[in-house]
């Protein structure tokens, strides 16, 4: 008979990170250029995305999460695994993303509601949200710009 610790598995904790330059994001149009790079511009009309940007103390780019895929009027946004990777990363900030399909730059009472809710979690671990963008292939929304940041 085994024995209960032959069974427990030993959970290991790595981290790597390369010595590269990182791009440094400053304003939501910065953050904006680099998040629309990340998008597949046939699909951003197609299906709703929302990523992550990890972002260090110095606000220098750790990188993108892609942390959900949906359909045309809305995708899941768990903000436990939205701040499991932040804290895998060992970001301190974030910002984060998503597309309207429909091409509209406002807000829907989801986002906003969301929104609240990560910036309320990143509170409590002390990580920032910096902000969120709505992005299309024209433009974006900024809440931090429109002082919709809560």
């Amino acid at each position: 008979m085994n024995s209960v610790q032959d069974e427990v598995a030993e959970i290991q904790v790595s981290y790597k990170t390369t010595n590269t330059p990182k791009e440094k994001i400053s304003t939501a149009k910065s953050a904006y250029k680099v998040f629309l790079s990340t998008w597949n511009l046939d699909t951003i009309e197609l299906q709703e995305e929302f990523k992550i940007m990890l972002l260090n103390r110095a606000n220098s780019l750790l990188g993108i999460y892609s942390l959900s895929k949906g359909g045309i009027t809305g995708t899941v946004v768990d903000q436990r695994l939205v701040f499991a990777v932040a804290l895998k990363c060992n970001a301190t900030a974030i910002l984060i993303a998503h597309n309207h399909p429909s091409g509209k730059l406002q807000p829907s009472e989801a986002d906003i509601t969301i929104t609240k809710s990560i910036n309320k979690c990143g509170e409590i671990l002390n990580i920032t949200l910096i902000d969120h963008l709505i992005v299309t292939k024209e433009g974006y929304y900024s809440f931090s710009d429109e002082g919709k940041l809560m």
